[in-house]
């Protein structure tokens, strides 16, 4: 009598006993896990590059569109009242572009967990063998190091782009190359800036967005943002005092990280020192921010772990 064989692949002894499989995602070391769960938030969010990309792209339209314009006639006027506070369009294309990041970085974070809630997507994300520590690090991942290099490379491509133009328009006008500044400096001032203000220094912001994100039902923006004002009020109407407004915008300004503006009358940001690198390496602010960041990517991956669909 013939013998039927199944063509069935029998389930390895520890996907019998329950646990994940040994192979596919769930064999994959951390570092690698990592890797994929960024590349998926780059995938489902392409906002987040496209959008900057689009506001350069605008900046350099206009730029464009100022070089071809007959040059204005001197006219003599009185000072303005902020004179030492003057920019070159390299300078207010970064600006511009670095105030798209942190608008950009603020509306992922307070979505990046809150989003997978409400579509649901959360049940297929879950069934994955990822942690949901795992899956936190990899959505903090995005504004501390991710968004802060894309920033960067569309800052360098649009301000070299204007460099170049500006002078080739210069030249073709008779009036020889348009004077620049030093590029390789003021990109490592940049570099320096993103990385230790933007990214590091911010970092406790962006770990309570993520917490927020993590626990809220909706309105989310108002959610991570309204304790905050509760502390500033309940502060300054019980014990008259403004420690937590000082802490908060010492936070925001950057601390010992942020550069200073050099006089007397222009706007671009200082290359880094050996100073500057050490001074922010010794702050107390950016070892206390890191760890009450690490406390709530903790609180976010617990709350992840029992939250389900919205």
């Amino acid at each position: 009598m013939a013998t039927s064989h199944s063509t069935a692949i029998p389930d390895p002894p520890e996907a019998q006993a329950g646990g994940s499989p040994p192979f596919g995602l769930a064999g994959l070391p951390p570092a690698r896990l990592l890797y994929w769960s960024v590349r998926r938030e780059l995938w489902e969010n392409r906002w987040m590059y496209v959008v900057p990309l689009i506001v350069a792209a605008v900046f350099l339209c206009g730029f464009a569109i100022g070089l071809r314009l007959p040059p204005a006639t001197h006219v003599t006027v009185s000072p303005p009242p902020f004179r030492s506070f003057q920019a070159t369009p390299l300078d207010l294309a970064s600006f511009a572009v670095m105030f798209t990041y942190l608008v950009v970085t603020v509306i992922y974070c307070l979505g990046a967990l809150h989003g997978e809630r409400s579509d649901r997507s959360i049940l297929f994300w879950k069934s994955l063998p990822v942690s949901d520590a795992m899956t936190v690090i990899a959505k903090a991942t995005i504004p501390l190091v991710v968004l802060p290099l894309i920033t960067f490379a569309i800052i360098v491509v649009t301000q070299g782009i204007m460099s170049v133009a500006g002078s080739a328009a210069s030249i073709g006008r008779g009036v020889g190359g348009a004077a620049q500044m030093p590029l390789l400096p003021m990109w490592a001032a940049l570099l320096y800036h993103l990385l230790t203000v933007h990214a590091l220094y911010y970092a406790p912001i962006y770990g309570w967005m993520l917490l927020v994100s993590a626990w809220a039902r909706r309105a989310a923006f108002l959610w991570a943002a309204l304790p905050v004002a509760a502390v500033l009020i309940v502060e300054r109407l019980v014990f008259n005092t403004s420690a937590f407004a000082h802490v908060l915008l010492s936070r925001l300004g950057g601390g010992p990280a942020a550069i200073p503006f050099p006089p007397p009358a222009n706007m671009p940001m200082e290359a880094p020192t050996l100073a500057n690198l050490e001074g922010f390496l010794a702050s107390p602010g950016l070892w206390i921010g890191l760890a009450v960041f690490a406390a709530f990517l903790a609180g976010a991956a617990w709350l992840r772990r029992r939250q389900g669909p919205i």
